[in-house]
């Protein structure tokens, strides 16, 4: 499988962001499974993710649904991930 499936796991942030680079610290070992894509919230484009993150980041979605809040969940990315390999193959 190719890059072309890979799942995108977007992270949106905003600097600085000591939360957000543990969390990109703890996805680390998975970092060939994703396309990581980060939006920094406090551009005026993503005004609107501001408005809905800004007490809350990092916030992760995957291939475009929300996944986590402030702190990575392993597991529960694991998982998501796994699912979405499954049916990308």
């Amino acid at each position: 499988s190719g890059s072309m499936n890979k799942p995108v796991l977007t992270l949106f942030t905003k600097k600085p962001c000591p939360l957000c680079d543990e969390a990109k610290e703890a996805l680390k070992p998975y970092k060939r499974r994703f396309i990581l894509q980060e939006v920094d919230i406090t551009l005026p484009e993503n005004s609107a993710w501001y408005d809905k993150y800004k007490y809350d980041i990092p916030v992760f979605h995957l291939n475009g649904k929300f996944l986590m809040k402030h702190r990575v969940n392993i597991q529960k990315f694991e998982d998501r991930l796994r699912k979405l390999e499954l049916q990308s193959e």
